[in-house]
């Protein structure tokens, strides 16, 4: 594995002949924050924020992957893929890695990337590039594979070559998502509806607070080791109950002296969650999007002050919409720590609010806001020229 120097970089673009085209979106999520590790309910769906491919067939055992965003060069060989110390190439090798395991044969490849994406933003760079390059090595290479297929590669591939034990909605919500619509997602039978993301008036607007906490990754995965440890004290006298999805208040309370007072405090916002998402979903359904905003608010509260991964910076900026009427509803989005607030607004308040929260944020913590609109959107695609 190496990394080739800037100067040949000009020149593999110049000679870059494209197979094949994909965009692979990022994602919001509506509600149902840190319930996709314990098997609960999710609302996320793409958005009209990509990261594009281009793919050519090299002929050769060497694959080079440019990332024309960082200006960076991957180069290894499809024989010996290996992790390496760099993390963003542990999400090309570790996808790679996984469809070798399913017994597919992929080639040598060369691969231009250019994310749209905003970074630091918690929209879910990281599915977006899994999912892209496993959906297009799958097309050029003829490999067979399924989205669903494509949806597992990148989830097994963060957990094995990045390290984060994340849940399946991101890829997920990457490669299944429909325009138009949300995903109500059953991240334990991944049974899902596809519903229309009908908000009339209204749009949603992500705040980027500009800062990522260091505690983000470590943090993510002691939540989930919270977690477990409140399952397997649960399934002693309940052995059928394998994540917090299958584990009811009434299992909560009768374990709550043999856990970890803050691990009881991590399950028991999960299990909140969970209700909160179906009942979110039912107002959406209905048309009742002030209801599904309280609900938004009730679950940043549960992550601000139970499961503890939001920030002053998220804490401010979700204060500061309750102060807009047209605002209906606002929360922390993403694993925390950083990242955005995800409000939805009415669309003729929201240069105004927009305004207003730039001013204020830079007051409070001296730090520049930025911000855009999300619409729902198609999932992972070819494009066709």
């Amino acid at each position: 594995m190496s990394t080739q120097t800037s100067s040949s970089y000009s020149q593999f673009v110049a000679d870059f002949k494209t197979d094949l085209k994909v965009t692979s979106p990022g994602r919001i999520n509506l509600i149902g924050e840190h319930t996709d590790y314990n098997n609960g309910f999710v609302l996320p769906t793409a958005i009209d924020k990509h990261i594009v491919f281009q793919f050519q067939k090299n002929g050769t055992d060497i694959c080079n992957v440019y990332s024309a965003t960082f200006d960076k060069m991957l180069q290894f060989n499809i024989n010996e893929v290996k992790q390496s110390d760099k993390e963003w190439e542990n999400y090309i090798l570790g996808v790679v890695n996984q469809i070798q395991l399913k017994g597919k044969i992929v080639g040598g490849f060369n691969c231009i990337i250019e994310s749209y994406l905003p970074m630091g933003s918690g929209i879910s760079s990281s599915a977006a590039l899994e999912c892209g390059l496993a959906y297009g090595l799958n097309e050029i290479f003829n490999l067979g594979l399924t989205k669903f297929d494509i949806v597992k590669i990148g989830q097994k591939a963060e957990h094995t070559f990045v390290g984060t034990q994340c849940g399946i909605m991101d890829q997920f919500a990457s490669v299944m998502s429909e325009k138009g619509h949300v995903i109500l997602l059953d991240c334990e039978s991944i049974e899902h509806q596809l519903i229309p993301a009908d908000f009339g008036d209204y749009q949603v607007l992500l705040l980027n607070t500009n800062v990522s906490h260091n505690l983000a990754d470590s943090a993510y995965n002691t939540r989930v080791a919270e977690c477990a440890s409140v399952v397997k004290a649960i399934a002693v006298n309940y052995p059928e109950v394998t994540s917090l999805r299958q584990a009811t208040t009434a299992m909560l309370e009768e374990v709550k002296a043999k856990v970890a007072a803050i691990a009881f405090q991590r399950a028991k916002y999960v299990l909140e969650e969970n209700k909160r998402v179906e009942k979110a979903v039912a107002a959406l359904k209905e048309g009742n999007l002030t209801v599904f905003g309280e609900f938004m608010y009730g679950s940043h509260n549960g992550l601000q002050n139970d499961y503890e991964v939001s920030c002053a910076e998220l804490d401010f900026l979700v204060e500061f919409s309750k102060n807009y009427d047209q605002v209906l509803g606002a929360r922390m989005m993403g694993g925390g720590f950083g990242g955005c607030t995800i409000n939805l607004i009415h669309k003729d308040g929201v240069d105004d609010f927009v305004v207003d929260a730039t001013k204020a944020y830079k007051e409070k913590f001296n730090i520049d806001l930025t911000s855009f609109t999300a619409v729902p959107s198609q999932g992972t695609a070819t494009v066709n020229s």
